[in-house]
């Protein structure tokens, strides 16, 4: 704000109006209006929202300076606690119907019956969870009112850095606040870890408009007053680095939510690296500097019944060029399910491209499992399911880097080392390795059996990292030990 002040100053001293303030000229006042504007626009479609739920706080293992901004209840001395807490959060009506988009942070382990809204007429209302999508952080609930007011929803692909943002929330149990900023960026990903929680499909806006604990849910506005983004998630405390969600992706999650019952999404069954990492850390070469290599195809999905292949190379996806995985994602994610998008694909020497028809993601626990660390952008809810472990005394796999080894199986008609077992918290489980995994290279290099990979094991240099091929329940996928 002060430099609109010192410029419209400028202006009237140049015009010889020096005496009159400059806060009272027609430029403030507009200004003034408008934002106030916003606020008598958006302030009554803003729910204030409380979430009983079992003590714990959720959302945890975050990485230091980023998180969550959920309000929660301040915890009493131990022999006062109640067995439940009280989480406070912000959210939007966004329909006549009493439906309501929130974070999925905000309600995730509400107890039945244990969501409460309140308006800012003062009404006060139960609310119905109808969907939750963990992998955005959106959620969906429904109260039952009348002459209930409706947000009105802009379209986030045309918001333009440099805007003006407003957000309004309940920070530190002050409803409806209202604080003014910027679009500082948009496009922001890679915010939020994947070892213990699912990836955001979505790149995050970024604001420099001042949000806080509580704000968690509501809404980001612009300066017509219509909904861009809803506040999700911040750096630190009043440092001006919030992210909001765009709201074209939200309220398509919310539709179908509402519609469904869940959220749909295309996929296409592969694990993926990426090109340039492999190529800086592993020494692997390619006639192509960028790119996502193919480390694995997942047997009866849509890339399993192409002609796609294990190590080809995607850079184009519908003719978009493709570096990382996170733009092979934006992509599929961007098509319906069903529809057949053409990779152009390098394949040793030579260009080819190859369609693939698209499919639903699964949610099989298996699938969820058997991809967790491989590859964790284009799989729906990895890492969540734990695999069986042997229980294997610390001090006799020392020199495995957290895993034991067993012979293979002759009839079985693979060579290699077999996984026994995996320590939890050890470099092995970094890896992502599994029981009755079947090492058959390593480094590079041919292993045969377990003997072979212990030598390759104690000359490789595991701070850089080496690169494992795993057979796992018959398909072929990459893991990276790394000490």
């Amino acid at each position: 704000m002060r430099w609109l002040i010192v410029a419209f100053f400028t202006v009237t001293i140049g015009s010889g109006l020096a005496q009159q303030p400059a806060v009272s000229g027609p430029l403030a006042h507009s200004l003034n209006d408008a934002f106030a504007g916003v606020y008598e626009k958006v302030a009554p479609a803003v729910v204030v929202i409380e979430s009983q739920q079992v003590r714990g706080v959720p959302m945890q293992g975050l990485p230091e300076g980023l998180q969550f901004f959920l309000q929660q209840q301040q915890p009493q001395p131990r022999a006062q606690r109640a067995p439940v807490e009280t989480n406070q959060g912000s959210g939007f009506i966004i329909s006549q119907e009493g439906y309501i988009i929130t974070n999925n942070h905000v309600v995730e382990g509400a107890m039945e019956g244990g969501i409460t809204v309140t308006l800012k007429d003062g009404r006060k209302m139960k609310a119905e969870l109808i969907g939750m999508d963990d992998k955005n952080d959106i959620a969906v609930l429904k109260v039952e009112g009348t002459n209930l007011p409706v947000a009105e929803l802009a379209d986030s692909d045309a918001v333009k850095v440099g805007q003006f943002a407003f957000a309004i929330g309940a920070p530190f149990d002050l409803p409806y606040t209202f604080t003014v900023g910027v679009v500082s960026a948009k496009g922001r990903s890679g915010l939020l870890p994947t070892a213990n929680r699912l990836p955001f499909t979505e790149e995050f806006i970024q604001t420099d408009a001042s949000i806080n604990p509580g704000n968690s849910g509501g809404p980001l506005c612009d300066i017509d007053g219509k909904i861009v983004g809803i506040n999700t998630v911040i750096s630190g405390m009043n440092r001006g680095l919030g992210f909001a969600v765009p709201i074209n992706l939200a309220k398509d999650i919310a539709d179908q939510l509402i519609g469904q019952g869940r959220v749909s999404r295309p996929w296409l069954g592969l694990n993926i690296e990426d090109l340039a990492s492999l190529k800086k850390h592993y020494g692997i070469t390619a006639s192509v500097e960028s790119g996502v290599v193919v480390a694995g195809i997942f047997r009866g999905t849509p890339a399993y019944n192409s002609d796609l292949q294990q190590e080809d190379i995607i850079v184009k996806v519908d003719d978009v060029p493709i570096a990382t995985a996170e733009d092979l994602q934006r992509e599929i994610l961007s098509k319906k399910v069903g529809q057949t998008v053409q990779l152009n694909v390098i394949r040793g020497d030579k260009t080819v491209v190859v369609p693939v028809q698209t499919a639903e993601q699964p949610t099989s626990p298996m699938i969820r499992a058997a991809n967790r660390r491989v590859n964790p952008q284009m799989m729906p809810d990895q890492a969540q399911v734990p695999q069986p472990r042997k229980s294997v005394p610390r001090g006799d796999i020392v020199g495995f880097h957290g895993l034991t080894l067993t012979p293979t199986s002759p009839e079985a008609g693979t060579t290699g080392a077999k996984v026994g077992s995996v320590q939890a918290g050890s470099p092995a489980e970094a890896a992502g390795l599994q029981v009755d995994d079947v090492i058959t290279e390593a480094g590079s290099k041919p292993v045969k059996n377990s003997a072979e990979l212990e030598n390759i094991l104690k000359q490789a240099d595991l701070s850089r990292g080496i690169m494992l091929v795993v057979v796992r329940n018959g398909e072929t996928t990459f893991a990276i030990l790394k000490q």
